[in-house]
């Protein structure tokens, strides 16, 4: 994996352990495609929950792996803008509790009684998105608030 780092940047790791959005982009045959998912970082890979009944980027992603994945954290009142682009190949993979539980603690907490009920039944009509990324671009795009 290369990273790429602005000329200002931050941790990835840290960074990657904040409950955010991530923005995955696919392939179509109608052009490029783009899903807010919730992601989990492991081992240098991103993991993805799919539900291949109701999520198309799951098999925009078997038939073209190859994928990006934009992340950003923005804070409009201090100017904190803080962005991960990733670039590479997914694979989907069987599901994984293990793997589904680390992603859904940090956006719902640890508390599982408290989850909403459609996260407690997640299983054998899901799948895990695995992606590798080839190469990492860091920066940090912070600016002086006018507010």
């Amino acid at each position: 994996m290369k990273i790429i780092r602005g000329e200002r940047s931050f941790d990835l790791n840290d960074f990657l352990k904040k409950p955010l959005f991530a923005h995955l982009a696919t392939s179509s045959e109608e052009g490029p495609k783009e899903s807010p998912v919730w992601f989990h970082w492991e081992e240098e890979c991103l993991w993805i929950i799919g539900t291949p009944a109701t999520d198309s980027f799951t098999g925009r992603l078997e038939n073209n792996p190859k994928c990006a994945v934009g992340i950003v954290e923005l804070d409009p009142l201090t100017g904190k803008v803080l962005h991960a682009g990733f670039r590479g190949k997914a694979t989907i993979k069987p599901f994984d509790w293990g793997i589904t539980r680390r992603l859904l603690v940090r956006y719902l907490g640890s508390d599982e009684e408290k989850w909403d009920p459609m996260f407690k039944e997640l299983g054998g009509h899901n799948i895990l998105v695995k992606i590798v990324p080839e190469t990492v671009v860091v920066r940090d795009q912070s600016y002086q608030p006018s507010l």
